[in-house]
Order: structure tokens, then sequence, then C-alpha cells
């Protein structure tokens, strides 16, 4: 680790102006700076500003502090009860430790776990523009098989963001421009040449809250994450469905994927091949299809895209089975 400034924030607008790493729960930033990987030369502690509210909406939906640790977000009454797919999502990451100091604004800001990018011998242009990526040729098992480029194949890590794209999230934030709230369909940038840049907020900008927007009554949603053990373990695959159903046809869908994209990965494609359509297993798998269009597995991780279509469709069964119970 490299000698870095250590500044406590007070305030939003102190922190924005101070410039430098903002430090939250820590659980990934503190890694990558022992291993050389990040070298911020200040660190901004945001612990004592005042965004760790979780609260309704007047209009409904939830507003979610930057600073509300995963466990707390996790376990929220209204989270549980009406927003499901985000409670599973956060339930099935990391560690029960890991969940107590996580949070919302660093957990849609996580690094990858691509080896290549976490061990500084390796050329990765993630980390140093330009040097090369070592996983197109290299082991590239736990790598992207949607939206990569010849420049990175890193998969994004985070289990809770996905669910957040199912949902529609909005990210809010603050930077020396002002404020600004962002689809969360729009935060994520794919890697094409700029692999370093991984999203659109700006130098100094600091997430703030995010939004989710309120279900229409009978919406049901669930997670499904597969990977190769049951716990403390990133996605192989993973599955994020919002479902409203008139009866057996599928009024509206939002579906997005984990664990096989350089982003979380929202799929209209699915989307479209679902609405208006019958809860068959038939439909399921044609929505399966469409939603790894697209895909290029490199050497070792070509069974992604047949694992991911089964993670969609068990997905879908599991919540349109649920919503007829109901």
């Amino acid at each position: 680790m490299q000698e870095f400034r250590y500044r406590q924030a007070k305030t939003v607008e102190g922190a924005v102006r101070a410039g430098g790493t903002y430090l939250a729960g820590g659980t990934t930033l503190v890694d990558l700076m022992k291993l050389n990987v990040l070298q911020p030369a200040t660190v901004i502690d945001v612990n004592p500003l005042p965004l760790a509210q979780l609260e309704a909406l007047p209009g409904g939906g939830l507003r979610i502090g930057a600073m509300v640790r995963n466990s707390d977000l996790a376990n929220h009454p209204v989270v549980k009860q009406q927003y499901a797919v985000l409670s599973e999502a956060l339930l099935s990451g990391a560690s029960p430790q890991l969940r107590n100091m996580a949070t919302t604004g660093g957990n849609l800001l996580q690094k990858t776990r691509c080896y290549y990018y976490r061990d500084t011998n390796y050329a990765c242009n993630k980390r140093q523009p330009g040097s090369g990526c070592s996983a197109i040729d290299g082991y590239n098992r736990i790598h992207a098989v949607l939206g990569g480029s010849a420049d990175c194949v890193a998969t994004h890590p985070s289990d809770m963001a996905v669910a957040m794209m199912a949902l529609e999230a909005t990210v809010h934030t603050q930077g020396p421009q002002g404020e600004r709230a962002i689809a969360l369909k729009d935060f994520y940038l794919l890697p094409g040449t700029t692999p370093d840049k991984e999203n659109v907020l700006e130098p100094g900008e600091l997430i703030t809250h995010v939004t989710l927007p309120p279900l229409q009554s009978g919406t049901r949603s669930h997670y499904l994450k597969l990977r190769d053990r049951a716990q403390y373990e990133f996605a192989l695959a993973s599955a994020a469905v919002v479902v409203r159903l008139r009866g057996r046809h599928i009024e509206r869908v939002r579906i997005a994927l984990g664990g096989v994209a350089t982003r979380p990965w929202r799929s209209p494609e699915a989307e479209r091949a679902l609405e208006g359509r019958e809860a068959t297993m038939e439909n399921f798998r044609k929505a399966a299809d469409a939603a790894m269009t697209g895909a290029k597995p490199l050497k070792y991780n070509a069974f992604k895209v047949e694992l991911a279509k089964r993670a969609l469709v068990r997905a879908l069964e599991t919540t349109t089975q649920t919503e007829r119970a109901g």
C-alpha cells in the first residue's frame, strides 16, 4: 500500500470540494489499495455524512441513502415485501460480516473480480490503459460473454446492481456541477476501448442516494444466482426478474443478468419475447435464447451461455408460479 492523505468529510458539499477517492465501507477500496491496484493520493471518508436514511417516498417507491448498509437494506420489511428481488440479491452476496460494512453506493461501484486486474504482474487495460488484456487469451472461465471488447472482458461483480437494474432504479449524485439523477440503465459503460472508464460519474461526483419506483399491485420478483459454491462466491450466472401477470399472461416484465457481462445486463430482447405472451416454459426458453443473442464465448467460459439461459428460465418459472399460487 502506498502513502495517501486521509480526510474525513463533514458535509456532502465539503466531500465534493475536497477532491479524492471516496471511502465508505472499504470492502473493495481497501483491498485494492493493499494490492497496489488502486493508489489514490487522497482518501475522503464519507461515513460521517447523513446518507444512511431508508425511507418510503410520498408517491410510492423507496429512497435508499448511499450509506445504507447492505444488511440493513436486505432485511428492511418494505424491501423484503415489495422488492424481494433486491433482498434476495443482497443476501446472496459476500458474507454477513461484509454485508454489515458494505454500502449501497459502494456496491454499485464494485470493482471486477478479474484475477488479472487484481494482480499487478499481469497486463490489464482496466488497471493500466494500453497495457493489454491478459484474460482474452488467458484463463477466462469467470469472464464475460456479453458486452466485452478486444480490450476487456471483465465481468461486473455486483448482485445488488443486477436486481436494481431489473427494478429500474435511478442513481442520484452530487458533484462539482451540481446534482444529477441517472437511470441505472444509463449509469454503466461498456468497456469498448476505454475499460478504465466504468460509469458516467465525473471526477469528484458522489452518489448520494438511489430511488426505486413503486411497483404495481400483483408484481412479483425473484433473484437466482448460480455459482461454484453455495456461500461467499461471485455469480457465474444470475438472473433478476420482475413480473406482473394477468391470469397466465405476462403484462410486464423486466429482466437483468449478472455474472455473464461487463456490466449488469438488462435484456430488452428477452422482455419483448415475453410481454403479452403466456407464462409457459416454451416462452421462457425463447426469452432466454433472446437474452443471450450476441454472446461471444471465450476459450474457457462457453458454458456460461447455457448456464445463463437456465438461470433465467428457472427464475421466470419460480416467479410466475409464486404469482399464480398467490
